[in-house]
């Protein structure tokens, strides 16, 4: 069995910062060894750079890459969701040349799994090719009660197709957000027990939060504006997030997605109802969609105080202007310079993983793991995938 000895200045484990390291693989990119260097050693590849395991997408939507380009920036949150539910739907011939692009931009991004939301099935043929691990989120939404039987059953058969097709893969059935499930919705999805993975969009906007506590802002007008009624909706009289989120089912994992406005006394809740419910949740940073759509980063600085497990994402092409956690790094990086490398290289890989649920061959450099391995320089800027 032929095997690849790779060494840069700096080898991330997936855990640790390792100096003068040579990482062993065999030509599949199976992990064999990690050991000290020593000029006696032969057949030594020697990067400049940083290598580690590949990068863990924790949420994409691969289905919007037609739209890249097409939604302005800095539009807030509300009228972005607008123009998505008015363009998504739009007939185009380059839908699937879009979405295969986007694949190899993300592979040639050194990145190997991918959490992907899917309200249709566009993105499957792609899928099959298995160029990527994907953890499919077949997502649900209806916020008029009348439609949750209806849009819950499209839901099943999309979820069922999905796990016809790409058997290689998991697939979840999730909620979108939290103002777009109306509680006959969530009973629905509390039923369901195809699935265990959750993930929704959280508190990207203070609107959000607004329309949980008092019925009024953004979102009231919004719902007028697309026609939904809202007189089945009570105001909780508290934020978004610890209003909706025991509606997961004990034991359920949970990805947060976004947290834009989440706060410490939101994060205490959830960390409380975990420990009751023997539920594992994480925190998923966007933080160039976040920009993109209005010009706003979560409070990291708070999120690390609460010991919260943290991943990244890159939403999808429509609110992002590439799909590349290392782009995602380098942003945080710039507002965040305190936050260690070593902590940020391991939100993009073994936290990752441990999200998704593919720790066991995904995330970091161990014995037996193929978690590609990917080559970043050292001022984050560029990344090239190795194997």
């Amino acid at each position: 069995m032929a095997l690849r000895k790779l060494r840069a200045d700096i080898l991330f484990t997936g855990n640790q910062l390792l100096y003068n390291h040579v990482l062993i693989v065999t030509e599949r990119g199976i992990v064999e060894d990690i050991f000290p260097f020593s000029p006696s050693m032969h057949g030594v590849e020697t990067f400049t750079g940083i290598l580690s395991p590949g990068f863990i997408n924790c949420h994409c939507h691969l289905e919007l890459s037609h739209l890249k380009g097409q939604i302005p920036q800095d539009t807030g949150l509300v009228e972005f969701i607008f123009a998505i539910l008015t363009g998504r739907n739009k007939q185009s011939d380059n839908i699937a040349d879009a979405i295969a692009k986007a694949e190899q931009e993300m592979l040639q991004n050194g990145i190997v799994a991918v959490g992907d939301i899917c309200n249709t099935a566009l993105t499957l043929p792609q899928k099959q090719q298995q160029n990527l691990y994907y953890h499919n989120f077949i997502e649900v939404t209806g916020f008029n009660p009348a439609v949750a039987q209806q849009r819950f059953t499209q839901a099943v058969q999309l979820f069922q197709q999905f796990k016809d097709t790409v058997t290689h893969h998991n697939v979840s059935m999730v909620p979108h957000a939290p103002y777009s499930v109306s509680a006959i919705l969530w009973q629905l999805l509390q039923q369901f027990s195809g699935t265990s993975l959750q993930t929704i969009h959280n508190q990207e906007t203070p609107a959000e939060d607004e329309w949980f506590t008092y019925k009024t802002g953004e979102f009231e007008a919004f719902y007028n504006k697309v026609n939904i009624p809202t007189n089945h909706f009570t105001p909780t009289g508290k934020s978004s997030l610890q209003s909706y989120y025991q509606n997961f089912n004990k034991q359920q994992p949970v990805i947060l997605v976004h947290d834009v406005h989440t706060t410490a006394d939101d994060i205490n809740f959830v960390n409380e109802l975990d420990k009751q419910q023997q539920r594992n949740s994480w925190i998923c940073l966007c933080p160039n969609a976040n920009q993109y759509i209005s010009n706003t980063l979560p409070d990291i600085n708070m999120l690390l105080q609460t010991k919260m497990k943290i991943v990244l994402g890159t939403d999808s092409l429509a609110s992002n202007h590439q799909l590349n956690i290392l782009a995602e790094i380098k942003t945080i990086q710039q507002h965040y310079p305190q936050i260690p490398l070593q902590q940020l290289l391991q939100w993009a890989t073994i936290n990752g993983a441990e999200a998704l649920q593919i720790h066991k061959q995904y995330g970091s450099f161990e014995k037996g793991k193929q978690p590609g391995v990917v080559l970043c320089s050292k001022d984050l800027l560029q990344v090239k995938r190795i194997l």
